[in-house]
């Protein structure tokens, strides 16, 4: 082991106009069960003239050190374990926050010899003790269009332009009276002005409506800012430093990379790929492989001027910004409306710079975040064919993340989807290191199609007509938005809001007679089902907008329990009793779908008690 106690380590590099990380500080370290956990800062420079970095947005004004590089920092956390496997995992933060450890447990990453780093790149995150961050420098003296939506769902008079508590861009002019509060019902509704007196800016970013913010309605407010930070060397520092602890060996013999990334994570791991750092300054590849979920097709406002990283292009949340667009497939696709011919793997690098890839989707990448498109035609008619490093697994019956079991509602009219789809991922990540690492080829793509009848329009799902239950009239769709001239070519917005064109098509999965998706990898929990299980979930009237997709979240709808109970519901589909001679039999089917899982790859044997318990504690609850 290196000594890091506590103490400043320096790591210099002989020809820094190479290599990208220059220094190395620890700022903190322990050994917790037999393993190491280190917060380190890292600094960067990058040669701006160099074409791999002439993908960064901005790049070329930023400000340069006397040798003309441009210099930038990154938290970066590390989890070594006692004996590695030879592979480092490279986890990107969601918001400033680590998911590896919780998606895969920290003790078993460790135990399977894996070491962990958390790159922080996102730089507008607040900071705070667990949280991950990049610091880069602004490109002083350029002013851009900044467009802010606020959606609430509950009344307020003051909200920030920013998302999520993010750090803002100032309005430069907050009292200019040619500013516009605008008011819309619908993500492509009509825009209504509010009254300049209406309302007003405090602190530069704070929006004080007098008479309150609605809940459901959807306000926009469009301004100049200044001196936008460099972004894109987020990215940059990802990449130099997972090439950095593979080549240089400073954190033990690494032979390979894995990135990981979970929804805003996984778009950016898109993203990384498109605009091509998977290869460093050297040209070698970084990632070996790189597995991104719940990403569905898109990318993101990572790599532009006037970044704003925390939002995404959702039916009725965060619309209409530069998330999901053209190419959505890794090999290329033509757009029949525009004539664009691009991929997602060909845009920006060579076929030896190229990693096996994991996409993994729940149902509700479908319905939210556009997911079709990632292995259909852009004219919605056909199958795709994915790239032959690529495998796509679909979770029926999922939702973006797990929600709490017991379920219960969350601002929604049905309670979350608690489908525990995610204890396949340690059986996966086993998959996607021996592919990198051995050449052992993981279990084939399993997701909807066309040809099979299992993906189809919104209109053609056959949901059972369950009392009560509503099912969506408007999803989230892929438009073919003009940003202005620039936006292709250089990362640089000018049109806010942007002019829309044609929206490309939105295939969602084919149900069963439960309502359950088909095809895909099939969980015990829709195997043999107790409940209706999807991806969609819609707003409670009391948050407003009440026929509007909520963000993110899915539906647990139980059955019946008896033929009695149905019959007196009006409930199409089968009762519990009418399925299952009781618990025994039950739980005799729920191991019998688990034990397929194991088979076919997706559950490692180890993790199948784990299921098995959930399927008795199921059962338990909904027959309460």
């Amino acid at each position: 082991m290196i000594p890091m106690r506590f103490l400043l380590v320096l790591w210099l590099i002989a020809g820094a106009a190479r290599a990208a990380v220059v220094r190395v500080e620890t700022v903190s370290r322990a050994t917790l069960n037999g393993y190491e956990r280190i917060l380190q800062k890292v600094y960067f420079q990058v040669n701006p003239a160099l074409a791999v970095n002439r993908a960064i947005a901005d790049v070329d004004r930023a400000p340069r050190n006397a040798a003309g590089q441009v210099e930038f920092s990154a938290d970066v956390l590390l989890l070594r374990p006692g004996k590695a496997n030879g592979t480092l995992l490279v986890d990107i933060p969601n918001r400033g926050s680590a998911r590896a450890a919780s998606a895969f447990g920290e003790s078993f990453l460790m135990q399977r010899g894996y070491t962990v780093a958390e790159v922080g790149w996102q730089f507008d995150v607040l900071e705070g003790p667990d949280v991950l961050k990049v610091y880069v420098p602004e490109a002083r003296g350029v002013r851009g269009v900044v467009r802010a939506e606020i959606l609430v769902d509950r009344r307020e008079t003051r909200h920030s332009v920013a998302e999520r508590g993010h750090r803002a861009y100032r309005v430069l002019n907050p009292d200019d009276p040619g500013l516009k509060l605008t008011v819309r019902d619908l993500a492509e509704g009509e825009r209504q002005t509010l009254p300049r007196a209406a309302w007003h800016i405090e602190d530069g970013g704070i929006v004080v409506l007098e008479r309150g913010f609605e809940p459901g309605r959807i306000y926009e407010l469009v301004y100049t800012a200044e001196d936008p930070p460099v972004a894109g060397l987020g990215m940059a520092a990802v990449r130099d430093f997972s090439a950095f602890a593979k080549r240089e060996g400073v954190y033990g013999d690494l032979s390979r990379a894995l990135g990981f990334g979970i929804s805003q994570s996984g778009r950016f791991l898109r993203d990384f790929l498109y605009s091509g750092f998977n290869r460093d300054e050297q040209g070698e590849r970084v990632f070996d492989g790189v597995w991104a979920d719940v990403a569905g097709g898109g990318m993101g406002s990572f790599n532009l001027r006037f970044a704003q990283p925390a939002r995404v292009s959702g039916a009725h949340s965060n619309t209409l910004y530069p998330v999901d667009r053209f190419p959505f497939t890794d090999l290329e696709e033509t757009d029949p409306v525009t004539g664009l011919r691009d991929g997602l793997l060909t845009h920006a690098m060579r076929a030896g710079q190229r990693p096996k890839i994991f996409y993994t989707y729940s149902s509700h990448e479908y319905y939210g975040r556009s997911a079709s498109l990632i292995h259909i035609t852009p004219d919605g008619k056909r199958d795709a064919t994915p790239a032959p490093g690529t495998r796509i697994y679909f979770f029926a019956g999922g939702t973006h993340g797990p929600a709490a079991f017991p379920p219960r509602r969350n601002g929604t009219q049905n309670a979350g989807n608690p489908n525990p789809y995610t204890m396949c991922f340690r059986a996966l990540l086993t998959a996607l290191n021996a592919w990198v690492a051995e050449d052992s080829a993981p279990p084939e793509s399993a997701y909807p199609r066309i040809a099979a009848g299992q993906l189809v329009e919104l209109s053609a799902v056959r949901f059972p007509k369950i009392p009560r239950i509503a099912f969506p009239t408007r999803i989230q769709r892929a438009r073919r938005e003009d940003y202005g001239p620039e936006f292709r070519t250089k990362g640089i917005v000018t049109i806010e809001p942007p002019k829309l064109g044609q929206p490309f098509p939105a295939l969602v999965p084919q149900v069963d007679a439960d309502g359950n998706d088909l095809g895909g990898i099939r969980m015990p929990e829709i195997a043999e089902p107790l409940a209706t299980y999807t991806g969609w979930n819609l707003r409670a009237p009391e948050t407003g907008a009440p026929d509007e997709l909520v963000a993110l979240q899915g539906s647990w709808i139980p059955l019946a329990r008896t033929r009695a109970e149905r019959e007196k519901a009006g409930d199409p589909r089968r009762s519990i009793a009418e399925r299952y001679a009781g618990r025994a039999e039950y739980l005799k089917r729920f191991e019998a779908a688990a034990r397929k899982l194991v088979s076919a790859g997706f559950l490692l044997p180890e993790d199948l008690p784990q299921l098995l318990s959930r399927g008795a504690a199921e059962w338990d609850n909904t027959m309460r």
